[in-house]
């Protein structure tokens, strides 16, 4: 299938909110999903929302093993995750350094929830239910986030813990540590 080209920070369709999925199991919808992750593997991602690539539906595909990018983060299962619903688990919340395929070399720093419970479906129509924590639930959320038309920065309390990998990684420890 084809990677598709990833939509960057502007294009007015990564600030929309996302339309449900309607129907599961057809082939447009694997086709989709084929080209989805077929995109973030070619990115080197960890996530990918349906958003991300002109598509406006409630779909995000994610997950890690061993990414060279990420050596000292723990895996993330392989998912394919529609119109999902996140729950906190409590109110502890963690900052960590974020990127997005859709703002290549920026990173900044953003405060997610450290626990969660994400409820969706699979490609079947099949319900699923997970609790996530750490660089997991981070992904999760980060991803949802472009569901809802949101992009990383608008989840930053201080902008000046936002710019370029390469100057970060100058000034901050961890700087380059993101996804």
């Amino acid at each position: 299938m084809p990677v598709r080209p990833v939509l960057r920070l502007g294009h007015p369709a990564l600030s929309q909110p996302a339309k449900a999925v309607a129907e599961f199991n057809t082939p447009q919808l694997y086709a989709l999903i084929q080209d989805m992750l077929d995109t973030m593997a070619a990115e080197n991602g960890v996530g990918l929302a349906a958003p991300q690539i002109g598509e406006p539906l409630r779909l995000v595909v994610f997950g890690m093993q061993d990414n060279p990018r990420y050596p000292d983060r723990e895996p993330v299962p392989a998912t394919v995750l529609i119109n999902p619903r996140i729950t906190p688990i409590g109110d502890e919340q963690e900052g960590d350094w974020e990127g997005c395929l859709s703002l290549p070399e920026l990173r900044g720093w953003v405060p997610r929830h450290r626990y969660i419970t994400y409820t969706g479906f699979d490609a079947e129509g099949r319900p699923m239910e997970r609790e996530a924590s750490g660089f997991h639930a981070r992904v999760v959320q980060h991803e949802v986030d472009h569901l809802d038309g949101i992009l990383f920065p608008q989840r930053m309390p201080d902008m000046r813990r936002f710019g370029y990998q390469q100057e970060l990684a100058a000034t901050v420890d961890n700087g380059t540590e993101s996804y």
